[in-house]
């Protein structure tokens, strides 16, 4: 499929409006039509499952469904390397750069509860609460999306791994090139006998250490071929992909799950240090073959951007890892997630009603909007999606005066990763149900959600209407810890506590005038 360049429609990050209600989720069949309440409403149109093209007039049904300002429009993102990479660079007493908090992925680090569906494709969840604070007619709501549970180890399809390692000056340290080979050792073990692996490093050029190999008869060679590695040079991240793309294509199997994984503290600094040019070189393999890049980031310094560049425009994914717990979480834990794919180019939209929203805004994903227009536009990249991934987006949000009704729909648009159909699911929230409060309400994995996002908002210096300060959040997440028994929330609370010795309170956000803020 041949992807145009992203447009992007400015910045968009917040929170959502005096009491939020949930009114259900439903998906929607194929050549439907729009209500004349859904229309009255504001809703987008019902799902178009037809070709990859409108021949219907969906698409302009949807455009006319909310003013211009009133439709928000992502690419899904399943990332969570900026979280993974700002609690490391806590950890070493220091605070994260803001250009490298993105909310979503501090967000979509943890479990949400979602119901799953049980075949392809999503499911849609719409809740939300009152935030707290001086400004409290603004409330949280949340549009999750949940694809079905990810299978076992012995239930997945086989994979044809080609690991791209960085072997270069920087990556020689324990926690960089040391993790990498105590990362790549737990994965041999955890593969099948099924699985293949090749092995390519990179410093001032690219070499192949090991060409696909079955597992089967061949783990200690495998092991070999991993121990063997030793930092040299500089960092030519172009020639690893290149090479790494080469030997993926040359070593791919039918009907298995065909990846290349980049593991790297990202550093470029020789040959095409550019994403887009080196994305160009291994295009026709990616489109062809349909191999997307996993990226694996380490190391204290670490080239966030340009990793994220990098998978987001290959059809990928990126997770950053700092210790041996955060690789088997990645290579034994959430192994199928990484190697599978639910869906292909997945987009959002959520359409809010004029009538009764004032104004809004959603949290992070500034570098996945997608233009309105573009929501049906298959052409149009989106973001790809494995089993048991969960992406959530918190909106803020304030109601009009004494509004009552529907609020705003969400859909999700997504194709089939064999057969390229496009499919939908929609789910809808209004007003005058779920006016419950969110601190001490019922829903913790909510409340979990909105303190990473605020948390986020203040390292990265914007503040959310009813922004808690960095002392009350590490409070709420301890609570939240013991409530949930999660250890990932735990220590959340040790970062947000690392966080607050470091810096002061969030900022305010001035308000806006009405529709989408800016």
């Amino acid at each position: 499929m041949e992807h145009r360049t992203r447009k992007y429609r400015g910045a968009v990050g917040l929170l959502l409006a005096t009491g939020v209600l949930l009114t259900g989720c439903s998906g929607t069949d194929g050549g439907g039509k729009a209500t004349s309440d859904q229309r009255r409403a504001g809703a987008p149109a019902p799902a178009y499952t037809g070709g990859a093209k409108d021949e219907g007039g969906e698409a302009d049904r949807l455009k006319e469904s909310a003013r211009p300002d009133y439709l928000s429009t992502f690419a899904l993102d399943v990332d969570t390397a900026s979280y993974g990479y700002a609690r490391r660079t806590l950890a070493d007493g220091r605070l994260p750069g803001p250009e490298t908090v993105r909310p979503e992925e501090f967000v979509n680090s943890f479990r949400q509860g979602y119901h799953r569906p049980e075949g392809n494709g999503f499911s849609v969840s719409v809740d939300g609460a009152r935030a707290a604070g001086e400004d409290g007619d603004w409330s949280l709501v949340r549009v999750g999306l949940a694809t079905k549970a990810a299978p076992s180890t012995a239930e997945r399809p086989p994979a044809a791994l080609t690991f791209v390692v960085d072997v270069s000056g920087s990556m020689n340290s324990p926690d960089r090139l040391g993790l990498v080979k105590t990362s790549l050792g737990i994965l041999t073990d955890e593969l099948r006998d099924d699985d293949s692996i090749s092995l390519v490093t990179f410093s001032d050029d690219a070499e192949t250490v090991l060409p696909m190999t079955r597992l089967s008869g061949h783990r200690s060679r495998i092991r070999d071929a991993v121990d063997s590695l030793e930092p040299a040079d500089s960092t030519n991240v172009g020639a690893g992909i290149e090479r790494g793309y080469e030997e993926a294509v040359e070593g791919r199997r039918k009907g298995v799950n065909n990846r290349v994984v980049l593991l790297s503290d990202a550093l470029a600094n020789t040959g095409d240090t550019e994403a887009d040019d080196i994305l160009e070189r291994i295009d026709s393999a990616r489109r062809e073959y349909g191999i997307t890049l996993f990226g694996v980031g380490v190391g204290s310094d670490y080239g966030d951007a340009f990793m994220e560049q990098l998978t987001n425009k290959g059809d990928g994914h990126t997770t950053y890892i700092a210790d041996e717990e955060q690789a088997r979480k990645v290579f034994v834990d959430q192994l199928p997630a990484h190697l599978e794919l639910t869906a292909r180019d997945a987009k959002a939209q959520v359409a809010f009603d004029a009538e009764t929203v004032e104004k809004f805004k959603l949290i992070g994903y500034e570098d996945r909007k997608v233009a309105d227009d573009d929501f049906r536009d298959d052409s149009v990249d989106g973001g790809e999606v494995g089993p048991g991934h969960t992406v959530t987006a918190l909106y803020a949000v304030r109601l009009r005066d004494g509004a009552s009704g529907h609020v705003a729909t969400a859909t999700v648009r997504w194709l089939d990763p064999k057969t390229r159909k496009p499919h939908e699911k929609t789910g809808s929230v209004a007003t005058g149900a779920i006016t419950g409060k969110l601190w001490g309400g019922r829903s913790t994995r909510l409340q979990v959600t909105a303190v990473a996002a605020y948390f986020a908002e203040n390292l990265r210096g914007s503040g959310l209407p009813g922004t808690p300060g960095l002392g009350e959040l590490a409070d709420r997440a301890e609570k939240l810890a013991t409530t949930t028994e999660d250890a990932s929330v735990t220590k959340l609370a040790d970062a947000i506590t690392r966080a607050d010795r470091l810096k002061g309170g969030g900022d305010t956000v001035e308000d806006g005038g009405e529709g989408e803020m800016g």
